[in-house]
């Protein structure tokens, strides 16, 4: 087993996943941020997607998705404080393709600017959540 880290994945209900990684990758706002042990101080937003975290002595890496927050690398620790989180086998199909119909049906209507935003907003977290569960299934 090479070098670790310890990395910490927290919603606003709960702890997602705490433990060792040998590296994570996670949704930045300009792309994806691959984090290993020893990585240079980091704080920056996350955007809505999928964060995989490579367990030491497992093949499959854990899948969580998040909604957005804020990365936090210290050196031998990663945190992430998602908005909402949830582990990828938890990860509901049906809940999220309904999510995206809802925001697409509310963008055709063209309602106000604020409800065109939040639409926007939402149809992002819906579709970066039917990514991850495409990846999910990939692994499978």
């Amino acid at each position: 087993m090479g070098a670790t880290m310890h990395v910490d994945v927290v919603s606003a209900e709960e702890q997602i996943f705490s433990g060792p990684a040998e590296f994570l990758v996670a949704p930045g706002e300009a792309g994806e941020l691959g984090i290993y042990p020893r990585h240079t101080p980091l704080l920056t937003r996350v955007k809505p997607g999928a964060v995989r975290v490579k367990v030491p002595l497992q093949e499959e890496e854990e899948l969580v998705w998040v909604s957005g927050g804020i990365l936090e690398v210290q050196p031998g620790v990663v945190t992430i404080l998602a908005d909402t989180a949830v582990r990828g086998p938890d990860l509901d199909e049906a809940k999220a393709q309904e999510a995206k119909k809802r925001a697409e049906e509310t963008l055709h209507n063209r309602t106000s600017k604020l409800e065109i935003a939040r639409a926007q907003a939402e149809l992002a977290e819906a579709v970066a959540q039917l990514a991850a569960i495409q990846k999910l299934r990939k692994k499978r």
